[in-house]
């Protein structure tokens, strides 16, 4: 059934926690404040990152962007008066990971040690996923620490960057070769993780839009600005960043349906059951399950794998699906949370849905006559366990 659609108006606040960083201190030493800010359009990212240059002076920015030829680093530090420093940086794996390993961290600690310097914005290239940015980072805080995620992006944009098909190759935005990730895969991972979300000219008909429709999947922690110019340097950089809390926000297992605004159409159904899908007719389904300008996040299982946590993550007509946890000794559970924006979409998949799961017949038979059944998922899932 369509979930219960808050009242939340654009850059409301509620319900966000302004947490105080716990890292003010390093062996006696001040610990400076990093942001990390990602975006899918450079001009975006280098507005904020300028703005908050000028904001608060002391703050420098740590930038990276990637030759897509090499697949090399290319570094920057800047501050209000321009570019400091200008370097290559050759990487053994071109991958976000060991860019932030390989690179930043040593980079970071040399900025915080400088006592010119008491604030840093970092800004991975553009379409890095800030959970795999921080998620390397955090081992490392002490002299510096995490303060903020932020991701900004443009209103009028979001509809064609999060529910159309184009990929980041087509838009020369990939990190690699191998990054074969949506555009509406990339954006979505920032919008979902960051706890800071800025987006940029909500006014009219399309931008009022795309803001309805970053209501629908921002969470009510997460701090939803609508203008960069009405952003304060403390948002960035006076507190400690969430990471537990943000990665939970990506969790299939704790999924949720926030819920928004409808006034431009924007819908979200959440879609849950105890069942499991039917591996074939999930298969037959699948793509009026996913297909279609959606933004889909959730988990399902099948009968002939109890102990296996499947993921559901979609965007722009894009599935990805995969075995991503343990069940433990309960059985799991089926939820699937969809957002989209055309009508006809909405029962199509709510019908999809309820087609893919086991029928009260075949669950009432239990989990007996699926023991050695063929594994129709196993080219998605993996092999399953031998004891299945």
């Amino acid at each position: 059934m369509a979930s219960d659609h808050r009242s939340r108006q654009p850059g409301d606040r509620h319900g966000h926690q302004f947490q105080q960083a716990p890292h003010a201190r390093w062996r006696g030493h001040r610990s400076t404040p990093v942001a990390i800010v990602t975006a899918i359009d450079p001009i975006l990212r280098d507005a904020l990152t300028g703005g908050a240059l000028l904001d608060r002076p002391g703050a420098v920015a740590l930038r990276y962007e990637v030759d897509h030829e090499t697949a090399a680093l290319h570094r920057l530090v800047l501050d209000a008066g321009g570019v400091i420093e200008d370097e290559r940086v050759d990487l053994e794996h071109p991958c976000v990971s060991c860019a932030m390993r390989e690179d930043a961290v040593a980079v970071l600690g040399r900025l915080a040690a400088d006592p010119r310097i008491d604030a840093i914005l970092l800004a991975p290239p553009i379409s890095a996923d800030p959970s795999v940015v921080a998620g390397t980072l955090v081992p490392f805080q002490g002299r510096w620490h995490l303060s903020a995620a932020a991701a900004v992006l443009e209103a009028q944009h979001v509809i064609d960057d999060l529910l159309g098909d184009m990929t980041l190759a087509e838009r020369g935005l990939q990190w690699a070769a191998e990054d074969e990730r949506s555009v509406g895969e990339a954006l979505a991972a920032q919008i979902e993780y960051s706890d800071l979300v800025i987006v940029e000219g909500g006014e009219g008909a399309e931008g009022g839009a795309g803001l309805e429709l970053v209501e629908h999947l921002r969470s009510p922690e997460q701090l939803l600005l609508t203008s960069m110019h009405v952003l304060e340097p403390r948002l960035l950089l006076g507190g400690a960043l969430d990471h537990t809390g943000a990665l939970r926000r990506r969790d299939v297992r704790h999924v949720q349906a926030y819920g928004g605004p409808t006034e431009h159409g924007t819908w979200t159904l959440d879609l849950a059951s105890d069942r499991p899908f039917h591996p074939e007719r999930f298969l037959e389904d699948i793509e009026l399950l996913g297909a279609g300008r959606m933004r889909g996040r959730g988990r399902f299982w099948v009968p002939d794998r109890p102990g296996t946590i499947c993921q559901w993550d979609g965007a722009g007509g894009q599935v990805s699906i995969g075995s991503v946890h343990e069940s433990g000794r309960e059985l799991p559970t089926t939820r699937l949370v969809i957002t989209g924006i055309d009508p006809e979409d909405l029962p199509r998949v709510r019908d999809a849905f309820a087609r893919c799961l086991l029928t009260q017949e075949e669950w009432a038979a239990g989990l007996a006559p699926w023991l050695g059944a063929e594994d129709r998922l196993s080219p998605w899932l993996g092999e399953r366990d031998a004891r299945v």
